[in-house]
C-alpha cells in the first residue's frame, strides 16, 4: 500500500510539475568570473548587495576576491561572514536582519552549500517577511520572487548554485529540512575555478562525491526526469569520473577544477528537475543530529543504498557505468556492470580517504533518523525502490561501524 500511494502521488505531482516555470541559473564560466560580478549587479539594478559567506573563506582571503572586485567597481555592500556548516535557523534570521538594517537590495553568496543555503533562506524571508524560517520549510511555500541572487561556489559539489532547495537545521530539534521553491534558483552562477584551487583534498573529495550523488540519484528517479535532466546527469557522471581523483591528487589543475564546477552545475540542475532520493533522506539526518558534512554523508551512504536497491537499478547503473567509461557499451550483463559501478564508488572513496561507515551513530537516535528520513522521502521522492521504515533501518545499520 505504501508503494502504491507514493507512486500515485508522484504521478499526479509530475503532471503539475510539468507546467511550473522551471529555469536554470545563468552560468558565468571561466577564470576571472568574479570580476564580472559588478557588471551583473548593474544589469539587475542592484546598488547594495549583501555578501554572505563563512569564516573560513573570510580568513583565507577568498571572500576578499569578491568584495575587492566590488570595491574596485565602487559598489557598496554589506558583509555577513559567520555562516556555519549545516546553517541554522538562527543564522538565517541574523542574515535577514542584517539585510534589512543595511537596506540591501540583492544577495551574493560565496562558498559551499552552507553559505548559499543560508543566503537563499534569508532571501526567502525577504520575500515573505511575515513567515518564519520553519513556516517556509517544505515545497512551494515561498512562491514569490526573491531579490537578485548571485551564487559564487567555492566547492564543486553541492550544486546549490542552480537548485530550488535550501537546507536548514532547526537548532531546537536538530531537524535538518529543506525549503524548496523555484524562486530559490539563483539568478547567476559564477563558476570561477580559481576560487576552488585552494580546497583541501578532503573537501575536494567529499564535495565531488556529493555532486556524483546528485547526478546518480537524479538519473535513477522514476518519474520527474526530462530529456535534459537525463542528459545533464549522464554528462555530470562522465565528467566526475574523469576529473575528481585528478583534482584530489593535484588541486592546482585548473582545467580539471573548471570541469568539476561544470559537473556540479549540471548535477545540480539534474536533481533540481528530477529529484533526489533515499541517500539524501538519510544523509540529512546525519547533518542535523551530528553536524556531519553533507557531501561526506552522501559519499558514504551512496554505495550502500545502490547495493540495497538491487535488481531495480541494474539497468540504469549499467548505463551510468558505460557513461563513466568503466565498461564497454553494448557488451556484458547489466548486473555485472552495475556491480562494477558500485565497486568503483567504494574504491574511489577508499582512495580519497572517505570511510565505509560512521562510528558515531547512537542507538537512541536511530528511530528519530528513520522518522525524519521517511517523512522527507515518502511520498515525494520518485526513488526506484520505496523504502519502508524497516528498510531505512536496515540501510542505516549498514553504514554504522560498531566499536
Amino acid at each position: 500500500m505504501l508503494t502504491l500511494f507514493c507512486r500515485i502521488f508522484q504521478f499526479l505531482f509530475n503532471i503539475g510539475a510539468r507546467v511550473l516555470p522551471w529555469r536554470k541559473a545563468i552560468p558565468v564560466e571561466g577564470t576571472g568570473g568574479v570580476a564580472k560580478i559588478p557588471l551583473l549587479l548593474r544589469e539587475r539594478g542592484v546598488k547594495k548587495p549583501l555578501v554572505v559567506t563563512d569564516p573560513g573563506l573570510v580568513k583565507a582571503g577568498i571572500a576578499a576576491r569578491v568584495t575587492g572586485a566590488l570595491e574596485e567597481a565602487g559598489v557598496a555592500f554589506a558583509l555577513f561572514g559567520d555562516v556555519e556548516p549545516n546553517p541554522s535557523v538562527n543564522t538565517v534570521n541574523a542574515i535577514f536582519g542584517l539585510y534589512t538594517t543595511e537596506r540591501c537590495d540583492g544577495f551574493i553568496a560565496i562558498g559551499g552549500g552552507s553559505s548559499m543555503d543560508a543566503a537563499k533562506a534569508a532571501a526567502a524571508r525577504v520575500a515573505r517577511p511575515r513567515r518564519s524560517v520553519n513556516q517556509l520549510g517544505g515545497l512551494l511555500r515561498v512562491c514569490k520572487r526573491l531579490p537578485p541572487f548571485i551564487a559564487v561556489p567555492t566547492t564543486a559539489g553541492t550544486g546549490s548554485e542552480t537548485t530550488i532547495a535550501a537546507l536548514i537545521t532547526d537548532t531546537a530539534t536538530h531537524h535538518k529540512y529543506a525549503i524548496m521553491d523555484l524562486s530559490l534558483i539563483p539568478l547567476y552562477a559564477v563558476l570561477d575555478p580559481e576560487l576552488t584551487v585552494g580546497l583541501s583534498p578532503a573537501i575536494t573529495a567529499a564535495t565531488g562525491m556529493d555532486a556524483l550523488t546528485h547526478a546518480v540519484e537524479a538519473y535513477l528517479c522514476w518519474t520527474y526526469n526530462t530529456g535534459e535532466s537525463i542528459a545533464f546527469a549522464l554528462d555530470a557522471v562522465r565528467i566526475i569520473f574523469a576529473n575528481l581523483e585528478k583534482v584530489y591528487k593535484n588541486g592546482a589543475d585548473i582545467d580539471a577544477r573548471a570541469a568539476m564546477l561544470r559537473a556540479s552545475y549540471k548535477a545540480g540542475f539534474a536533481f533540481t528537475r528530477a529529484g533526489v532520493g533515499n541517500v539524501h533522506a538519510i544523509a540529512h539526518t546525519l547533518g542535523g543530529l551530528y553536524n556531519t558534512p553533507h557531501g561526506l554523508a552522501n559519499a558514504v551512504i551512496l554505495p550502500h543504498v545502490l547495493e540495497d536497491y538491487g535488481e531495480a537499478v541494474h539497468r540504469k547503473l549499467a548505463r551510468l557505468a558505460e557513461a563513466a567509461g568503466l565498461v564497454p557499451a553494448g557488451k556484458g550483463e547489466d548486473a555485472d556492470k552495475a556491480k562494477r559501478f558500485i565497486e568503483t564508488i567504494y574504491g574511489m572513496n577508499e582512495r580519497m580517504g572517505i570511510p565505509k561507515g560512521f562510528d558515531f551513530i547512537k542507538d537512541e537516535d536511530i528511530d528519530q533518523m528513520i522518522k525524519w528520513a521517511d517523512k522527507e522521502s515518502n511520498p515525494l521522492y520518485p526513488v526506484p525502490v520505496i523504502y519502508s521504515r524497516e528498510r531505512f533501518r536496515a540501510v542505516i545499520e549498514s553504514v554504522r561501524i560498531r566499536n
